[in-house]
């Protein structure tokens, strides 16, 4: 039967990586393997660049008050 052990290590230098639980039994064989997480990829835009770039969007409120007006306006009474 396999039991399974979890753990994040950070690399040493010179590509150690140490891992340490008394759930290890002391002369047991085991497999290890491992899995690098790749770094976390960070946007060149900030967020706030996005505000009002989608179809549909209005990037101010001059631009949504404008808008209200003309449908406004089209409206037959």
């Amino acid at each position: 039967m396999l039991n399974g052990l979890r753990q994040h290590a950070i690399v040493k230098p010179g590509g150690v990586v140490e891992i340490s639980s008394p759930e290890l039994p002391a002369g047991a064989t085991v497999e290890v393997i491992v899995l690098l997480e790749s770094p976390p990829k960070h946007s060149e835009k900030p967020l706030t660049s996005f505000i009002g770039s989608a179809k549909g969007s209005f990037a101010t409120p001059e631009e949504v008050d404008k808008f209200i007006r003309q449908e406004r306006d089209a409206w037959e009474f």
